[in-house]
């Protein structure tokens, strides 16, 4: 690939394009000057010019071409999980010695105390960072730059270490999930890394392209990640553990709410094979928008022949997207009025088709996106772009077509994306794991409250749009200590934490079973059957629990089940 080619990935006047093997030769024909850049053997990316990025292109190319845009899930626990209670059994002091911690994020603050020896050397083993292009990318990639341990205890020892390895970390979440996960302890903060002898190999994402937060109406100032930078940064870890042949934990503390939260996508896909691989834990957050009035479920009124769905658009959204997935074999269409009353007929078709609806007393354009069989997962979508939305309550009226009555999703965009002001007036709670939390093998995570064990209102809740269990476990993720991009600490809530507090105890089993040989063929698959084994249940639930999952992450419990024979 030429030196331009390269610069497409990262210029603004390119546009990206997923595709899946076998490449989609229609789309080459159509972009006949596109580069075209492999992941893995499920997808590539086609850099385009993005002016041929239009209000057609889903209608042309398909839903999925389109990268989602990933934000971040944000915004006394070591007892909770049995941690120190495990660790005061000789030989059970499980540190993370020989394992790496996976961190895919906003970046780390690599001259942190938390992360650095006694001896003033680094425990980053590499950061990879998408966001800054020089001639130094990982092996085998081929944008951004790679640092090495070697470079960054150099630039430790220097009076500006930033002018030797200058990436940070703006935003602060990535260093928060990390330290969580494996910083080291520092008592007189109250701060616990529960893994503090475990190294890191960090990427740090690189910002989504101007053109596609614009497709779909995500605020400028938004931490918005593309998915195919996700994909790369995914394969870029397991390309380390590979090269270090050392296990490794990876916390996915990034997810969205586009799609169809059902497990299909390939980056889902991808995550459940990863998950697969021997010595990889894979541990996803599962979202904070349990109580964000955000989704909303229906089911039409067979006495009127459809469904009324109310949504409030606050003062000030400049626009937002929103998506209706149909449950198969039913096809859904819907009418819509405006807050003043402005009506615009039941739009009815039978095969895929884009419409842009104006109004008359009002400024906005909803673009209209009917995908009869979304390509990845085979049910029909309806995509709804809002554009300068008047503000007030928008009426869509959901009409279904067949005698199922199976019901259908809508979603908004998830926290950071969109105002709080800008909401269903009857939502429904649950369903509201964001999408890569959905993906069947990996772990996915919920936050609870470890003083009174009651679950984080703001968790997202499961299930799965098809009904699979998530999330797997709750874990730690309310009022926990952090660190800061000041070199202090805080108190940080929401299911991040609770990812990264799994993700250190993942890196525990990982230290038991594979560099202590207790067993070595670990992955997220057996990983995943000791932590549900191990949790603690409430006897007066049912589990699996749409919101506890299988119940409280115990690692004690974990080994106390191993000690009875039972096996994994």
């Amino acid at each position: 690939m030429t030196s331009e080619e390269r610069n497409r990935i990262v210029s603004e006047d390119y546009a990206d394009l997923l595709i899946e093997y076998p490449q989609d030769e229609a789309i080459l024909q159509a972009f006949p000057n596109a580069t075209i850049n492999p992941i893995n053997f499920l997808l590539s990316v086609v850099h385009v010019p993005v002016d041929q990025i239009t209000n057609q292109t889903i209608l042309e190319w398909g839903y999925s071409v389109m990268p989602s845009c990933l934000g971040l899930v944000s915004h006394e626990s070591l007892e909770a999980s049995g941690i120190q209670r495990l660790r005061n059994i000789p030989n059970f002091d499980f540190r993370g010695q020989g394992v790496l911690i996976g961190i895919l994020d906003s970046g780390i603050d690599y001259t942190n105390p938390i992360f650095i020896n006694e001896d003033g050397t680094t425990r980053i083993a590499a950061i990879w960072d998408q966001s800054i292009e020089s001639n130094n990318p990982p092996e085998g990639f081929l944008y951004g730059t790679e640092y090495t341990r070697e470079q960054i205890n150099q630039a430790l020892q220097s009076e500006n270490p930033l002018a030797i390895v200058p990436s940070t970390d703006e935003n602060g979440h990535g260093t928060m999930v990390a330290g969580i996960a494996g910083g080291n302890e520092v008592p007189e903060r109250d701060f616990y890394g529960v893994a503090p002898d475990a190294e890191f190999i960090v990427v740090k994402l690189k910002p989504a392209k101007r053109y596609l937060k614009n497709f779909f109406f995500i605020p400028e100032d938004a931490a918005a990640y593309q998915e195919n930078d996700v994909s790369f940064a995914l394969e870029y870890l397991v390309s380390v553990h590979g090269r270090l042949e050392r296990p490794m934990a990876i916390c996915v503390a990034v997810d969205t709410s586009q799609s169809s939260h059902d497990g299909r996508g390939t980056l889902s896909t991808y995550l459940s094979l990863m998950s697969t691989t021997e010595g990889v834990a894979v541990i996803i957050a599962a979202g904070n928008e349990g109580n964000t009035r955000r989704h909303y479920f229906g089911t039409v009124n067979q006495s009127i022949g459809f469904d009324t769905v109310e949504l409030n658009v606050g003062e000030n959204e400049a626009g937002f997207s929103m998506e209706l997935w149909g449950q198969r074999p039913s096809i859904f269409s819907v009418d819509i009025t405006s807050p003043s009353g402005e009506y615009v007929p039941r739009i009815v078709t039978g095969i895929d088709d884009y419409r842009e609806l104006t109004f008359v007393f009002e400024r906005t354009i909803i673009h209209l996106d009917y995908q009869m069989v979304e390509s990845q997962s085979g049910d029909q979508l309806i995509l709804f772009r809002f554009e300068a939305p008047a503000p007030g309550i928008w009426k869509i009226n959901v009409y279904e077509s067949g005698d199922f009555n199976l019901g259908f999703d809508i979603w908004l965009p998830m926290e950071g994306f969109i105002s709080d002001n800008t909401f269903f007036i009857k939502s429904d709670p649950y369903t509201t794991v964001l999408t890569l939390a959905t993906t069947p093998i990996p772990i996915t995570v919920t936050a609870y409250n470890h003083v009174n064990d009651s679950l984080f209102l703001g968790s997202s809740k499961g299930f799965s749009r098809v009904r699979d269990i998530t999330p797997t476990l709750a874990a730690p993720g309310v009022n926990i200590t952090g660190p800061t991009l000041n070199k202090s600490f805080t108190q940080y809530t929401g299911t991040s934490v609770s990812a990264a507090h799994t993700t250190g105890v993942a890196v525990m089993l990982l230290e038991w079973g594979i560099i202590r040989g207790n067993l070595t063929s670990m992955s997220s698959v057996e990983m995943k059957k000791l932590m549900i084994r191990g949790a603690k249940r409430d006897v007066d639930l049912d589990y699996p629990n749409r919101d506890w999952g299988y119940g409280i992450l115990d690692i004690y419990n974990i080994f106390d089940t191993l000690r009875t024979g039972i096996t994994v």
